[in-house]
């Protein structure tokens, strides 16, 4: 249990830096010229790519590395589509019923990191990042008497 909540508040952390290039980039995508739905999208995928990585490096650094890291980014963003419908349905929603959060769209992104944030961690803990297994030797060599 202890191993589940150090995760929890490692991907937490992961999740807070996670925040901070998503938005940094929407705010960028914003300066550039993109709206603020397009904007989203491309800061999305910056920020997905960005915990991907410390995820892989921190947070699950002792889960099962069976697969070419490509592989394992492109299961990472495809599977967090699930969170990234939670993500940015919190977000448009705000957008677009909210003066506030349209004069300040970072507040949107930040009520739809918490909404999908959930999903994610079950995502990444049990399928992306699932722990590394032993081989089960035990049948083989029986423990010293």
């Amino acid at each position: 249990m202890r191993a589940l909540i150090t995760q929890f508040l490692r991907f937490g952390v992961v999740g807070t830096l996670g925040f901070l290039v998503d938005s940094a980039v929407l705010l960028l995508m914003l300066w550039a010229g993109a709206g603020p739905y397009g904007g989203r999208v491309v800061s999305y995928l910056a920020a997905a790519s960005t915990t991907w990585a410390v995820n892989r490096a921190w947070t699950f650094r002792d889960a099962a590395r069976d697969q070419p890291a490509a592989r394992q980014w492109g299961v990472f963003v495809a599977l967090n589509l699930l969170g990234f419908v939670a993500n940015y349905g919190t977000y448009a929603a705000l957008v677009a019923g909210t003066e506030t959060v349209r004069a300040w769209p970072v507040l949107g992104v930040a009520a739809g990191s918490v909404a999908g944030m959930f999903i994610n961690f079950a995502i990444a803990r049990f399928v992306v990042f699932r722990p590394a297994t032993l081989p089960d030797n035990s049948r083989h060599n029986p423990p010293p008497s």
